[in-house]
């Protein structure tokens, strides 16, 4: 038995250096912070690239509609972590991150799918973005209290895995919830969202994709 053991030893790291390996291949950084390769969606006016951040928005002037930024690249079951700061100065201050969702044909600049949402009653909330058209799931506000940074970086992470999504801020968990409507597709766009209606800004940096 003992003379057998370093080769055991040596099986043993190679296969899990091989996970290891694969694991890795999964992880997808998904925002270089230098450029929009991978995204598609109005560079122009409404997003920017500012200090290592996708920036989306504006504090002088109102949004007029939602905007969008989204992956060229849909997924299905995946975690994807970032840090987002939202910021206002007037009307409605709201933004989301979108996934398992598409483009809507009209309007051309909505989407259709879950949104993991951002802003005052809707903080770390699931919400069913031009489809339902409600909040399918609410945290606890005094939790969400608790924990939120107000103006500040905050880390936020989606998780889907089959019919079933968390959502966690600042790493605690605010969501969790199963999707009974066998009809909802489960794959889709990332997609990153400045909403209309207000003097509002959001950035999002660090953002990792590990697909499940």
């Amino acid at each position: 038995m003992r003379k057998n053991l370093p080769i055991l030893s040596v099986a043993f790291f190679s296969l899990l250096s091989a996970c290891i390996s694969l694991s890795a291949k999964k992880q997808e950084v998904l925002f270089n912070g230098k450029n929009f390769h991978g995204w598609e969606g109005d560079t122009v006016k409404t997003w920017r690239i500012e200090d290592g951040a996708i920036t989306g928005g504006s504090l002088t002037e109102k949004v007029d509609h939602n905007y969008f930024l989204c992956t060229r690249k849909s997924y299905d079951n995946f975690v994807i972590r970032l840090k987002f700061k939202l910021s206002g100065t007037e009307g409605f201050i709201n933004t989301g991150v979108q996934f398992r969702s598409v483009r809507a044909a009209k309007p051309d600049y909505e989407m259709i799918g879950y949104q993991a949402d951002l802003g005052d009653g809707y903080w770390a909330s699931l919400y069913d973005e031009s489809r339902r058209n409600k909040t399918l799931v609410s945290p606890d506000s005094m939790l969400v209290k608790k924990i939120l940074k107000r103006g500040d970086w905050n880390d936020y992470e989606v998780r889907c895995e089959n019919r079933r999504i968390r959502i966690s801020l600042n790493g605690q968990q605010t969501v969790d919830y199963t999707e009974p409507d066998q009809s909802i597709p489960q794959k889709g766009l990332i997609g990153l969202q400045i909403h209309g209606g207000g003097k509002a800004q959001v950035a999002y940096k660090d953002m990792v994709l590990q697909e499940l």
